[in-house]
């Protein structure tokens, strides 16, 4: 989202008569029909006349600042924009009321991308004599020739931009309509690109009331954050106006201009909800409504205060670069995440949804009524968003078992943070340019894991009424952590914040040492890393545990060391089989248990005997996952313990399988190649056995879960080689191109039968291929054609490989999917993607201009490499070509590529692999 920006001189000071000069220059390119416009990428465009003075002297004290000073804030902005669909730029004015409540004679705001014209910049009756542009923070000065009175005043000026097709900022995106192509108008400001829409004071602290009025084509539909007031015609064009928004910060102001139909609910209080599609499209957003509204309803009872506003409308945009944005009113969606074709939509695509529009319309409350002070605490938005998102599906849909799915979420934040690259939740922002690197695993996943832990540990009740306090106190303002520890604090008398300040201020995470002695079991804590080493993080840690039997031991581990008593309900040691306890029940607290030899046989046999809860069943093989990764268990036993779940039915237990069985698949091509194979037949024994239970087709009655595991199973099989799994994807597969509408192939095991195809497919032998891009090009459902683009790159042949990559550059796919044509890749063709990466990256630098956008190919291609010899190469050529949006993100992805070497170096060693293996292979 947010982009990265190349660093330039200032702009010029400009004199008062340069004004003038200006100003008439104006008046002339109007008279000869044209608009002095910024070419894409350039920042304010201000030019001097001759003679200017060039920028520097006070004004250089604002450049180059993490924040913009506090002298002077926006009260409320009047904002008028005239979007040119067909030309593709839009022109504005912007009267903002701001408030100087200390001496100063600058302003100092933001803009970037726009061509200001100069001459109509006013402050009250005072035009500036400086008007200096730093380019690299994408900040405006103004300077003025004496002090500017305290209190409220008038900011005016006039500007120009594009409507670029970068997906940030006032952009383009292009749809279908009666046969032609169109352009629609859209926003995406957050994190920090209101600045290219119009001039303002674009962080979160700056929150101000808004007042819009659009100027577009009379036929088009023009939504924003508010309702329309009034709406006017002259002609062709008709101007609305919106009614003033409450206080909210720029990166929620939203606009969006094209053509569209919509399907309408109501809540329980009256307000309005809406989903807003392309034409033909409504009826696909009726579940969308259904959850939206429900959601509503809930955030409205569980933070006790109503929504803020008078409507809201959610709406699917083809170009978006993220997933959704939670703008106050006007919700936008890529079109995946909003529209479900009862017929052509998976099950996987509708809990998508479901969360997805859970995730935004919970921000309404906690990101857009209540704002983080900073960006150093997004999280409050992102992590609270996204566990509340969950606790809102599960109250819908119970049966989705929603929490024991969203240990996924816990464990993707503690790998990432169990690197020596990770960062705190509170992480520091210096720069416009650092904020987009922290919308990451971190900031939502282990933002929400920490939520849950917390809730947990204080109780659901008294955790609600919190926060319904907190709401209530900071409602149409801004908040820091810390205010929110406050309110906790207050409401539980609980002592939240030495808990929780350990937990986001400090990056990484505990692993608890157990081991047994007479009745009591030690525990010790040591900050855990994936390369073996050990961090100097301690933690005060809600410990907890038990044994399935009626009620939890909880202790608060403040100290490196202490004790748990063993309950006299886990069973007699003495008597050998029926102990056993666990440690972090149900995965509720955010660290790992690394478990001596009897406590863990104990727990292997707890498991064998079913006597395991399914989110136990998750957190043992994760913990023992990573535990192998860092070399501090040995391989083998991660594979005896993976042999346990053989049995296993639960799409969330099994889906957490499939994820280390693909690493492990992985890594043992480079670790220990003569046993490869055997190690792959291993890993369909373990699988194989519910799969079959399955089967292809669906079966009438059967549970959401069970739709979502067959897909899992199946495409997990075709990746291990499996022969009959991909025989029969490939003979349905064939039946499917002849009639489109059969039963044999389900939108749900669509891929799994895509996948089988390209495993035959080469260069020599395409033909598998050539009908997959044609079901690519004809298809009308969002989800297929993602579904084609994500295995096109899923075979060995260096041609196709190739061929599939530079589709990217093509018309063929929308720059927002081009990371999902790499997501394919196999190990095997690292090479290729990787030799491709480096011959094409001034190419893909500059067709991918958001560093988010440029991330994505490092993260797709880099962590296929097990060898420090490659993580060196990969360094090497990064270190004259890194921006400052992906850096963090590389230097990740760099030291996973260590960690992975040192795992296949330990694996490679490990005595008695081999015949572990064997026996297992061999057991019944």
């Amino acid at each position: 989202m947010a982009p990265s920006r190349a660093r330039s001189g200032a702009g010029a000071a400009l004199p008062v008569v340069v004004a003038l000069l200006l100003l008439l220059a104006v008046v002339a390119a109007a008279a000869g029909g044209g608009r002095k416009m910024a070419s894409h990428g350039e920042g304010a465009n201000l030019k001097a006349a001759p003679g200017a003075p060039a920028a520097g002297g006070e004004a250089e004290q604002f450049r180059g600042k993490a924040r913009l000073p506090s002298f002077a804030a926006p009260r409320r902005y009047e904002l008028s924009l005239r979007p040119d669909l067909v030309a593709c730029t839009f022109s504005g004015s912007v009267a903002i009321s701001v408030a100087v409540s200390a001496p100063t004679r600058f302003l100092v705001l933001n803009a970037l991308d726009l061509t200001v014209n100069r001459a109509s910049i006013l402050f009250q009756a005072l035009a500036p004599t400086e008007v200096v542009f730093f380019k690299d923070d994408g900040v405006l000065v103004l300077g003025f020739a004496k002090q500017l009175p305290l209190g409220e005043g008038v900011l005016k000026m006039d500007f120009d931009g594009i409507l670029n097709d970068q997906m940030r900022g006032f952009y383009r995106s292009k749809y279908q309509f009666k046969g032609k192509e169109k352009n629609m108008a859209v926003t995406q400001f957050e994190s920090v690109d209101a600045r290219r829409c119009f001039p303002c004071w674009d962080e979160p602290a700056f929150k101000a009331k808004f007042k819009l009025t659009l100027e577009v084509p009379s036929q088009l539909v023009a939504l924003s954050n508010m309702p329309v007031a009034n709406a006017t015609f002259a002609g062709p064009i008709k101007t609305v106006r919106y009614h003033e928004s409450p206080p909210m910060s720029t990166y929620l102001v939203a606009i969006v201009v094209g053509i569209f139909e919509y399907v309408e609910g109501m809540t329980s209080k009256g307000t309005r909800v809406r989903v807003y599609t392309q034409i033909g499209n409504s009826n696909q957003g009726k579940f969308a409504l259904d959850v939206g509204v429900k959601s509503l309803n809930f955030y409205k009872d569980y933070f006790d205060t109503p929504y803020p506003l008078p409507k809201l409308d959610m709406i699917a945009i083809p170009d978006f670069a993220a997933g959704a944005m939670e703008n106050y009113g006007l919700v936008t969606y890529r079109e995946v995440a909003l529209l479900f074709d009862e017929k052509s939509s998976s099950a996987s695509s509708k809990q998508n949804i479901a969360i997805t529009v859970a995730h935004e319309l919970a921000h309404q409350w906690f990101g857009n009524l209540v704002t983080m002070e900073w960006w150093t605490h997004l999280w409050l938005n992102e992590g609270f968003a996204t566990w509340m998102s969950h606790l809102a599906v599960d109250s819908f849909f119970p049966q989705w078992n929603i929490w024991t799915q969203f240990l996924d979420s816990t464990t993707t934040a503690l790998r990432l943070d169990s690197l020596e690259a990770s960062h705190p939740i509170e992480v520091e922002i210096h720069h416009a340019s650092e904020v987009d690197q922290i919308f990451d695993a971190i900031s939502y996943d282990k933002g929400a894991s920490v939520i849950r832990m917390l809730q947990s540990y204080l109780g659901a009740e008294r955790f609600q009424k919190a926060m319904a306090s907190y709401m209530k106190k900071y409602a149409y303002s801004n908040a820091k952590t810390e205010d929110l520890w406050a309110v906790l604090e207050k409401e539980t008398g609980e002592p939240v914040k030495d808990l929780m300040t350990t937990w986001t201020k400090q990056k990484g995470y505990p692993v608890i040492n157990a081991k047994i002695k007479g009745n009591d079991i030690e525990i010790e804590q040591a900050q855990f890393l994936l390369d073996g080493s050990s961090g100097p993080g301690t933690w005060i840690v809600p410990i907890t545990s038990g044994c399935g039997a009626p009620g939890v031991q909880k202790k608060l581990l403040k100290l490196e060391r202490d004790k748990l008593v063993i309950s006299s309900q886990c069973g007699d040691r003495k008597k050998g089989g029926n102990f056993w306890t666990k440690l972090n029940i149900n995965g509720t607290g955010f660290y790992r248990i690394k478990y001596d030899d009897e406590l863990a046989a104990a727990l292997q046999n707890a498991l064998e005997t079913k006597k395991l809860s399914l989110m136990d069943k998750i957190g043992i093989v994760d913990d023992v996952y990573a535990l192998s990764i860092a070399r501090q268990q040995t391989f083998a036993s991660l594979l005896r313990l993976l042999y346990g779940y053989r049995g296993e039915a639960d799409y969330s237990v099994l889906s957490h399988i499939n994820t280390v069985t693909t690493s492990i698949a992985k890594i043992s091509v480079d670790a220990t190649p003569a046993l490869a194979g055997d190690i792959k037949q291993l890993l369909i024994k373990i699988l194989l056995s519910p799969a079959e239970k399955l089967g292809w087709d669906p079966k009438k009655g059967e549970s959401h879960l069970d739709v979502m595991l067959r897909p899992v199973l199946l495409t997990a099989l075709v990746h291990l080689g499996h022969g009959k799994t991909i025989n029969e994807g490939v003979r349905r597969f064939n039946i499917f191109t002849h009639d489109r509408n059969t039963p044999l192939l389900p939108p749900d095991t669509r891929k799994a039968a895509y996948l089988a195809v390209m495993q035959n497919v080469s260069s020599s032998n395409r033909s598998g291929y050539d009908v997959l891009r044609k079901i690519y090009k004809e298809s009308a459902e969002g989800e297929e054609r993602l579904q084609v683009l994500g295995i096109l790159c899923s075979c060995l042949d260096k041609g196709i490989v190739l061929e599939s990559m530079n589709l990217i550059f093509t018309n063929e796919v929308r720059n927002q999917d081009a990371y999902i044509v790499l997501k394919g890749i196999l190990p095997e063709a690292r090479e290729i993607s990787w030799n491709w990466l480096k011959e094409n990256w001034e190419r893909i630098s500059k067709t991918f201009s958001t560093s988010s956008r440029v991330a994505d190919f490092v993260k797709t291609i880099v962590p296929l490499f097990t060898s420090n010899e490659k993580a060196v190469e990969i360094s090497n050529f990064f270190a004259t070509r890194t921006k400052p949006g992906f850096e963090r993100t590389l230097k990740q992805n760099l030291e996973n590529v260590r960690i992975s070497a040192r795992w296949a170096e330990g694996i490679k060693s490990e005595p008695g692999l081999a015949q572990t293996v064997r026996e297992l292979l061999d057991k019944p």
